[in-house]
């Protein structure tokens, strides 16, 4: 039975991650989450939910050795969900997870667009660089520790969303405005995974050791072009949309001069022109292998998104 310990449980991912865990009807037999006091002060009602659940809340600095690892004590599978920005945070807590004798398996945050999709490529694209180092650390240092790479393709929901005024030529999907904006020609096809589906593949991965270990494994919901995902939207919208395109090379242009002005934004062109061009797409998904292939569809996804943009838009 697996005793998890989370890291990054209340972030974007990690509360899906969570969840999941949370709801579970098997294989886990404990689980806690390892998060700051400044964590614990800020979301004080998901924590006190958490811990209605029976979660275990241990406070401490993700930078201590000493609080990590006792932490680390009552476990044997650590599952991390830490941002883009504290990526690299993961190879300190592999190397003390290394030295423990309890801890066998790691899940590093590797949710999102695969960064190894590529041997030409992937290594030289600037998002990629910092789980990059992880991927070395783990492959060069880590002897004892079992490891899982959960490779889900971009998030739907943030994907179908609305983009900031200043951003939205790197695609949008405008429900009150009735208007999108795709990349390339429309056609191209994509494969997403929706937030709620994050977390059932993560535990899927985690209940399945065997087929799981040491493995990239490559997982999603559903693949869907851009002229796809807007025929659903304007389907359930009942409305035709007002469309426009951001077509490749104009998008190459937009995330090349993104990087020369360093704009926080550069990420999220680079991203989406990897997406674009099939930076996602796999002759056979892994959903099969961990028994994970009741995922959500297209259509569920675009209701969830419109409701979304409609409450958030009273």
């Amino acid at each position: 039975m697996a005793k998890v310990l989370i890291f990054g449980a209340t972030g974007v991912a990690g509360k899906h991650i969570t969840h999941a865990l949370v709801h579970s009807k098997e294989g886990i037999a404990q689980l806690g989450i390892f998060t700051s006091q400044n964590t614990v002060d800020t979301k004080a009602d998901f924590i006190q939910k958490l811990k209605s659940k029976d979660v275990s809340i241990h406070v401490g600095d993700v930078t201590n050795e000493q609080d990590v690892l006792a932490a680390y004590k009552n476990y044997n599978t650590i599952v991390n969900a830490a941002g883009r920005n504290a990526i690299l945070s993961q190879i300190d807590l592999l190397r003390w997870a290394e030295k423990t004798s309890n801890i066998k398996r790691f899940f590093p945050s590797e949710y999102g667009t695969d960064i190894e999709y590529s041997p030409e490529t992937s290594p030289h694209e600037k998002p990629h660089q910092l789980k990059l180092k992880v991927r070395a650390f783990i492959k060069e240092h880590i002897k004892r520790l079992e490891h899982t790479y959960v490779v889900t393709g971009p998030y739907a929901e943030m994907a179908f969303g609305r983009m900031p005024p200043a951003i939205e030529v790197a695609g949008t999907f405008d429900v009150q405005g009735k208007r999108a904006i795709l990349l390339g020609t429309g056609d191209e096809p994509v494969s997403y995974t929706s937030m709620p589906d994050l977390g059932n593949l993560v535990v899927a991965a985690l209940l399945h050791s065997e087929e799981a270990r040491n493995k990239a494994l490559k997982v999603n919901s559903f693949t869907a072009s851009g002229k796809e995902v807007l025929a659903e939207f304007e389907k359930q919208t009942g409305e035709k949309w007002n469309v426009k395109f951001t077509p490749m090379n104009e998008l190459k242009r937009l995330e090349k001069e993104a990087w020369e002005k360093e704009s926080p934004m550069a990420t999220v062109y680079t991203l989406r022109r990897i997406w674009t061009e099939g930076g996602t797409l796999y002759k056979e998904r892994d959903n099969e292998l961990i028994d994970a292939e009741d995922t959500e569809t297209l259509a569920t996804v675009v209701a969830r998104v419109i409701s979304t943009q409609t409450k958030a838009a009273m």
